[in-house]
């Protein structure tokens, strides 16, 4: 018991340390990065992509393939274990990610899988990236090159479970071969050239066109690797980031007026916000300090898909969720209220996908600004 405790001490440490690097250091923008947080319990092994995106938080399948999660409560199934898979030591803490990079032209079903996730803050056109994750190969399967990162401005929600056609920012030109489970580092710079809000993992590159090289004692007929320890940061000189004219910190704060907050993120018919969220949150804290006579009434919106009581209560949960937020950080209760509407006051038709998201929302009302 000692030294569980021990243990998860120091995973705690690591990964407070890797959230919050020293003062004047670049934050590394993916949440989650070594794949030690869960959103649900671990259900075993995966055969769907949704699987792997309801356990694993953040993090989601971009295809109808089956990523897979190995931590101390995953359990491989033996026709599985037999092949190797799950006895790779993670590269830190106790959990990481797995995925099939080749073996489409084997008929290997689901041949590519990738995983994605929706970065803490937008890229910034022109500035410098530095992408980096460690990879480790199964040792029976073989070994390839190609093995990328691919950021984009939408979420990638593809229907098959095969090749994304893709042209990936940074990828590994030669071959990716560690033995004895030795981890390697897939590194390399690149220029924002979109606002991309999304990274996508895998391989971009028909099986035709991606180096393969075999395992040295009977390979199986496709690639598999251990991914660990994504990270995505600013490379110095750090360019400022432009401010749009109906950016919130320039919000006429005028009593009555309901002022929309941009970018709010839950996990999905949940309440808990997702790191991408904090961008917005931080200009309302703001905004919240620099006026300290400020008072508002957060309110919450959701579609009209679902049961209208139901969503009454995610709607008052996801502004409470807000509300939080700031009394979490400083801001007087008395200054904060609020409220649930439910899908009582649309902004747009619910009768296509694109309205419906328009409809999730949350807004502040202004009560008091002297």
């Amino acid at each position: 018991m000692k030294l569980i405790y021990i243990l998860t001490l120091l995973l705690c440490c690591q990964l407070l340390a890797a959230q919050n690097p020293p003062e004047g250091e670049p934050e590394n923008i993916i949440p989650n990065p070594s794949f030690e947080l869960y959103a649900s319990p671990p259900i075993g092994w995966f055969y769907k992509g949704e699987h792997y995106t309801t356990v694993m938080k953040y993090w989601s399948s971009a295809t109808n393939a089956s990523p897979d999660v190995f931590g101390p409560k995953v359990r491989v199934p033996a026709h599985w274990e037999e092949k190797g898979f799950g006895k790779q030591q993670p590269h830190t803490g106790l959990s990481m990610s797995g995925i099939t990079v080749y073996g489409c032209g084997q008929g290997k079903p689901h041949c590519r899988e990738y995983i994605q996730i929706q970065l803490s803050e937008p890229l910034v056109l022109g500035q410098s990236y530095l992408a980096e994750m460690w990879v480790s190969h199964l040792p029976k399967s073989l070994r390839t090159n190609n093995l990328g990162f691919y950021f984009s401005r939408e979420k990638t929600e593809e229907i098959t479970d095969g090749l994304l056609n893709f042209s990936p920012q940074v990828k590994a030109d030669d071959v990716l071969e560690g033995k004895n489970g030795k981890w390697l580092k897939v590194s390399g710079r690149f220029n924002a050239d979109t606002e991309a809000e999304y990274l996508v993992i895998g391989n971009f590159s028909p099986d035709s066109t991606t180096l393969t090289k075999p395992a040295d004692e009977g390979s199986l007929p496709f690639g598999y690797y251990y991914i660990e320890d994504v990270l995505v940061k600013k490379i110095p000189p750090i360019l400022p980031i432009p401010v749009p004219e109906d950016d919130l910190t320039k919000a006429k704060l005028e009593p009555g007026k309901a002022v929309p907050l941009r970018d709010i993120y839950f996990e999905h018919d949940k309440c808990e916000l997702m790191p991408r969220s904090f961008v917005e949150l931080k200009k309302l804290l703001k905004l919240m300090r620099e006026n300290p006579q400020l008072a508002i009434e957060v309110c919450g919106h959701t579609d009209s898909i679902g049961e209208d009581e139901y969503n009454q209560t995610l709607s008052e949960k996801r502004a409470r969720a807000v509300a939080e937020y700031l009394t979490g950080n400083g801001i007087h209760a008395s200054r904060t209220r609020f409220k649930g509407c439910g899908s009582a006051q649309p902004v747009a038709t619910n009768n296509t996908p694109q309205g419906r998201q328009l409809n999730r929302r949350v807004e502040f009302i202004v009560m008091q600004t002297e």
